[in-house]
């Protein structure tokens, strides 16, 4: 049964009110400071580019003595900004499907370290690499796509493997690249060309001079993909370029050597690995 509640006691009701207290004013008021207005990031005015040899020189210095990089950390560290503009333009909300063309040097390997960071990124990549190089590096990145059972198409006709896919990476050529193109990357070129398919291209798109750019004709004149990265520095050719987007890829050059070549450090934002550049920028080459 429910107890009977006492009355309180004239007493204790007394002795448990606490008199008023009145509210002292603020001695100091607040003031409010107007916001600051955002700083636009630097825009880059010139694009300064190194030609084959200063760029070729340039990783000589990296992985000197003094420098202290490996070959394969280098690879690591393209493949892991070339993911990332892919990241950036083509997200795995708008397809997950993505083919990696891989040639037969470095820019090949740059193509296989990506596919890896794509496969982690939330992307379906299949790998076409026809004429795999036989070097330990090249084999590890490999055997490390094949753990993750991310497939290579080697066989099948590229024009078929670019119809099931939702963009395509060429990593076929780099800067050391000189025309003419031959088989069996002929056919990937033709099929980039068409423009059926959006591409995103490391470092120089296949088939151009690094210098020159597109050739006057033959496979690759008309050949202009959607997105550029450049890794490290841009190439001459870049001034031929006329796609959406160009990205600067690689956040591990120091301000030692980027002076010793006459180049700008982008600005990278928080953790990004690439920043993009004006397409229409004026080019230097230094």
């Amino acid at each position: 049964m429910l107890k009977t509640l006492r009355p309180v006691s004239k007493q204790l009701r007394l002795t448990s009110l606490r008199p008023f207290q009145t509210l002292r004013p603020i001695a100091t008021p607040i003031t409010f400071q107007p916001l600051r207005p955002v700083q636009p990031a630097r825009m880059v005015s010139t694009l300064k580019t190194l030609g084959p040899k200063p760029a070729a020189d340039l990783d000589g210095d990296l992985m000197s003595e003094e420098g202290g990089f490996s070959l394969d950390q280098l690879m690591e560290l393209a493949g892991l900004s070339v993911s990332e503009a892919v990241y950036k333009v083509h997200p795995p909300t708008s397809g997950k499907r993505v083919l990696i063309a891989c040639g037969p040097g470095n820019n090949g390997g740059d193509g296989l370290v990506a596919a890896r960071h794509l496969y982690h990124f939330g992307y379906s990549p299949t790998v076409y690499y026809p004429k795999p190089t036989k070097k330990p590096i090249f084999d590890g990145l490999q055997k490390q796509l094949q753990q993750l059972h991310i497939p290579f198409a080697n066989d099948q006709p590229f024009e078929k493997l670019a119809g099931e896919t939702d963009l395509i990476v060429d990593a076929l050529f780099g800067f050391s690249f000189t025309p003419p193109v031959r088989e069996p990357f002929d056919e990937a070129i033709k099929v980039m060309e068409s423009g059926k398919k959006p591409v995103l291209a490391v470092d120089t798109p296949s088939s151009w001079h690094v210098e020159d750019g597109p050739q006057d004709e033959g496979i690759g004149a008309k050949y202009m993909p959607d997105y550029l990265i450049s890794l490290t520095a841009a190439k001459p050719n870049v001034g031929h370029f006329k796609g959406k987007k160009h990205f600067i890829g690689g956040r591990f050059l120091g301000q030692d050597i980027a002076s010793k070549y006459g180049l700008d450090i982008p600005e990278y934002k928080g953790v990004d690995q690439v920043v993009e550049v004006p397409v229409d920028v004026r080019v230097e080459k230094l």
